[in-house]
């Protein structure tokens, strides 16, 4: 089981931009320090109440430069919005700093508003998604190559440098809609799964499709799979549900909202589903957040309720939010992650 956090450089009410660096520098160091196996960086842009982790490649280059042992992994590197080329040099470049550390993350990201900032259709997310993965992959692998696709023309190429890993970094695919899981099992890549706009319950079947799509292709293993999850860990039962609730409950409510608008946008897929689930969002309990949405309380429930969902999930690995809603105090967010790091995480080794 690959323990990781999931981090946003959170910029929490009040604090400098500076600030915000520094103290989530601080959390990596931790990190680094307690023995965590990964450190994954979100692609956030244009929220200023929330993060300032705009450039998660650059973060990971100075995240290979103070650390030595921890992964590093992207959480997602939102693909339609990059030149590949350009991506894929400085992707090999964090491989080659971090000495082989790197996870490349990828995905499309389900809101249209960055999409439109960056000029980017959004209604074309899926086809430019496939295309730079499929550019960057050969750029990695092939010692010189050529291009012809709907967005990007290339000839003779040779990708300056190869990244550290051969034949490359490994590649893990965020699943946003039900209908990726079996395609990504197909390309024979590792997936990444979340709750946010649904439940626990939901995530057996769609993991056990991308599985048997996994089989089926032909590809070696059983096909990897790690949830993304709000993880919330005190001292006392009571101390880990209250402490963590209203930043949980603002980060639900901004995301659902943005779902809900979202849902009428230019290129957005499954319109009323999306729509009826940000409404959930917004009006949904903290009872059953806890009880669907998140892994809260002492470090022995969190042991209990991540080997429940190990086997009923079958997952490889959790990317642990400890600062959903960006709202927790510091000192909470470090001690969480040291109960993580020193309490649960042997439980699993």
């Amino acid at each position: 089981m690959e323990f990781g956090m999931f981090h946003e450089f959170q910029w929490s009410p009040g604090e400098s931009e500076a600030a915000a660096f520094a103290h989530s520098f601080a959390e990596v160091d931790a990190a680094e320090r307690w023995g965590l196996d990964a450190m994954w960086l979100a692609e956030l842009h244009f929220v200023p109440d929330r993060s300032v982790l705009s450039a998660p490649l650059i973060i990971g280059s100075a995240i290979a430069a103070r650390t030595r042992r921890m992964k590093i992994g992207t959480a997602v590197q939102v693909l339609p919005l990059c030149h590949p080329l350009r991506l894929a040099e400085e992707a090999a470049t964090l491989d080659q700093i971090s000495e082989g550390r790197l996870i490349f993350g990828v995905g499309r990201s389900g809101f249209p508003r960055t999409y439109e900032a960056y000029g980017v259709p959004y209604a074309e997310s899926r086809e430019r998604f496939a295309e730079t993965l499929e550019i960057v992959t050969q750029a990695w692998t092939e010692p010189k190559f050529s291009h012809h696709g709907p967005y990007f023309h290339y000839e003779n190429v040779t990708l300056v440098p190869k990244p550290w890993q051969k034949p490359r970094p490994p590649i893990r695919i965020a699943a946003t809609s039900p209908d990726t899981y079996a395609t990504i099992g197909k390309l024979g890549h590792a997936i990444f799964v979340a709750v946010r706009l649904g439940s626990f319950s939901e995530l057996a079947p769609l993991v056990r499709e991308y599985r048997e799509a996994y089989a089926a292709a032909g590809h070696p293993g059983r096909g990897e799979a790690y949830l993304r999850v709000p993880v919330y860990i005190a001292e006392t039962e009571q101390r880990a549900r209250d402490e963590p609730e209203a930043s949980i409950m603002r980060l639900l409510r901004t995301i659902g909202a943005q779902v809900q608008q979202s849902a009428g946008r230019a290129g957005t897929r499954d319109i009323e589903r999306r729509a009826e689930r940000g409404e959930r969002m917004q009006t949904i309990s903290y009872d059953e957040v806890l009880r669907d949405k998140v892994i809260v309380g002492t470090p022995a429930m969190v042991v209990d309720r991540l080997k429940e969902l190990q086997e009923e999930i079958g997952l490889d690995g959790i990317l642990a939010e400890l600062n959903p809603g960006s709202l927790i105090p510091r000192d909470r967010v470090l001690n969480a992650l040291r109960l993580l790091c020193e309490e649960v995480m042997p439980a699993f080794k």
